[in-house]
């Protein structure tokens, strides 16, 4: 992790990017608990490195069990989303490198969540169970940040 959460305006959400590989699994998951469980107080994205160009099935599927939905959602690249931008970019295993444009003023965070790609329906479910805890705790550390640097408060 390094340097600082804290937005240019503390009126707008806190900015964060989930990247992976290929932006149909880990990334979506975690772009879609995100924002649902941020409530407005952040904007979540997701991409990935050599996007496959497509949501699995599966993805769909674990999150609506959850009573998420990703209709309008799409598989797509880093050059889709304002990186430079981002308070926070979450790397979701350790296959992948998100690149910083030089000068990133965000928070970089180094998750290692196994890719379900080519899994079960159950490994999926594990997978997001175990996103879902990454996504809470991360919110609760911007939670107790916000206090210092002024962000929304996450606590609920």
């Amino acid at each position: 992790m390094k340097g600082s959460t804290q937005p240019s305006s503390s009126s707008r959400p806190v900015q964060i990017l989930f990247v992976c590989v290929g932006n149909s699994c880990r990334s979506q998951i975690a772009e879609a608990l995100a924002n649902y469980l941020g409530e407005g107080r952040v904007q979540a994205f997701s991409a990935g490195s050599h996007p496959l160009g497509l949501i699995l099935p599966e993805t769909h599927e674990v999150l609506r069990e959850k009573g998420i939905s990703l209709n309008g959602h799409q598989s797509k690249g880093l050059d889709k989303v304002p990186v430079a931008q981002m308070d926070v970019v979450v790397g979701m295993g350790c296959e992948v490198h998100c690149p910083v444009p030089v000068g990133f003023k965000g928070r970089v965070v180094e998750w290692n969540i196994p890719d379900p790609y080519g899994k079960d329906l159950g490994f999926f479910r594990s997978v997001r169970d175990l996103i879902e805890r990454q996504v809470k705790a991360l919110l609760s550390d911007l939670a107790a940040q916000a206090a210092h640097a002024r962000l929304p408060d996450f606590s609920s």
